[in-house]
């Protein structure tokens, strides 16, 4: 086992894992950070929010009050005490024409409150105005502030995308170092084991070229528990008296194997025979029996038209003996019926 390319590899997945460590807290840092600048926004549209209900609660409270509203009069809960009589003088307001109070050419007040309600009117208007001028402010501020916080999310997001690409980078060119120090370090290592495989080939043909294996001393085959045995590895081969004695063995063995081969054929054309006979014996036997009973079937179809007709007969004796025995008008009411 290379130790050393081990250990190298083990270090450099160690840095790997620190870098995305290191990005992946960047990457937690980040995320707190947009967390705190989108609760700012919100806790920010709150105010915002906030502040418009309170303007127009304010607004509602100065300008719209219930007292003056026109219907007011009508749930006044001090109507009873606030009472006075229906006309006070001429210029009183409370003298509609439906009161009877006041007539058509008796309006001295014209001038006054229509004066009065166009510079109320004017008020009004102004006053909408003034509100719609902040309402816009506010929310022209709500915008530039989105904006600038999306502006501000964006340089941060390219700033951490040009941090990775850097990262990235770096990790590549260190791959590659190391990638390429350790091809070197391979190819060096096997340039060492081919001289020494070359080495020891060298010195193993000069054993053998020196030994007694390529020699082929017979002698040295011979084992120290007899001269009937051999040893594997020395053995150089049979004698022919040997070879001799193994082919004549092997020639027997193919006539026998020849001779149970013939026999095993003849055994199976036997059975081939009777699983031909025993076949055609039950077809025969079969044939025979479907002849029995198609010709049963005929017979009790016979027996079965022949009880068929006699039934027939015996019916059409029965109604005529029924018939004979009934009187002559219900004989003719009982045909008509059935004619019917």
């Amino acid at each position: 086992v290379d130790k050393d390319a081990l250990d190298a590899q083990v270090k450099d997945r160690k840095i790997q894992e620190a870098a995305e460590k290191a990005r992946n807290e960047e990457f937690a840092n980040e995320m707190k950070q947009n967390d705190k600048i989108i609760c700012m926004l919100e806790e920010q549209q709150k105010n915002d929010i906030r502040n418009i209900n309170k303007a127009i609660s304010e607004y509602w409270k100065d300008f719209q009050k219930p007292e003056t509203r026109s219907e007011f009069d009508l749930s006044d809960p001090q109507a009873l005490k606030k009472d006075i009589p229906a006309r006070l003088s001429d210029n009183d307001p409370r003298c509609t024409v439906s009161g009877l109070q006041k007539f058509m050419g008796e309006d001295l007040n014209y001038d006054q409150r229509m004066k009065f309600q166009k510079e109320q009117l004017r008020e009004w208007s102004l006053q909408q105005q003034r509100e719609w001028r902040n309402a816009l402010a506010d929310q022209k501020f709500t915008d530039d502030l989105y904006d600038k916080s999306r502006i501000e999310l964006d340089r941060k997001t390219m700033e951490q995308q040009q941090k990775e690409e850097e990262n990235r980078r770096a990790i590549c060119v260190a791959t590659k170092d190391f990638n390429r120090a350790q091809a070197a370090e391979v190819a060096e290592r096997k340039k060492l084991e081919k001289y020494q495989k070359m080495k020891d080939d060298m010195d193993e043909i000069s054993n053998l070229l020196q030994g007694d294996f390529l020699s082929e001393n017979p002698e040295q085959a011979v084992s120290s528990f007899g001269r009937h045995r051999v040893i594997p590895d020395r053995w150089k081969g049979m004698s022919q008296d040997q070879l001799m004695a193994i082919r004549s063995s092997q020639q027997q063995q193919v006539l026998e194997k020849l001779r149970m081969k013939e026999e095993e054929r003849r055994r199976e054309a036997e059975w081939d025979r009777q699983s031909t006979q025993t076949a055609r014996a039950q077809l025969v036997l079969e044939r025979r029996q479907q002849r029995q009973n198609r010709e049963h079937r005929r017979a009790l179809d016979n027996i079965n038209a022949e009880l068929s007709l006699e039934q027939k007969s015996k019916n059409i004796y029965l109604k005529e003996e029924e018939y004979s025995n009934v009187p002559t008008d219900q004989y003719y009411a009982q045909f008509n019926t059935t004619s019917r």
